[in-house]
C-alpha cells in the first residue's frame, strides 16, 4: 500500500465521522417533528375535551329544566 494507505484510513475515518454526525442530525430532526406533532395532538385533545364539557353542561341544563318542568306539572295536577 505504501504512502497512500494512510490517506485511505483518514478518509474512512472522516466518512464514518460524517455518517455519525448526520445520524445525530437526523435523530434530532425526528425528535423535533415528534415533539411538534405531540403538541398539535395535545391542543386537539384539549379542544375536544372543552367541546365535550360544553356539551355535557348543555345536557345537564336541559335535564334540569325538564325535571323542573315535570315537577311543576305534577304539582299543578295534584
Amino acid at each position: 500500500m505504501g504512502r497512500g494507505g494512510g490517506y485511505v484510513t483518514v478518509a474512512a475515518d472522516k466518512v464514518e465521522e460524517l455518517r455519525r454526525r448526520n445520524g445525530e442530525v437526523v435523530a434530532e430532526e425526528a425528535e423535533e417533528r415528534l415533539c411538534s406533532q405531540l403538541a398539535e395532538l395535545e391542543v386537539e385533545s384539549l379542544d375536544q375535551a372543552r367541546e365535550y364539557e360544553s356539551r355535557i353542561l348543555f345536557l345537564v341544563d336541559q335535564i334540569s329544566r325538564l325535571s323542573s318542568s315535570s315537577l311543576e306539572v305534577i304539582v299543578s295536577n295534584s
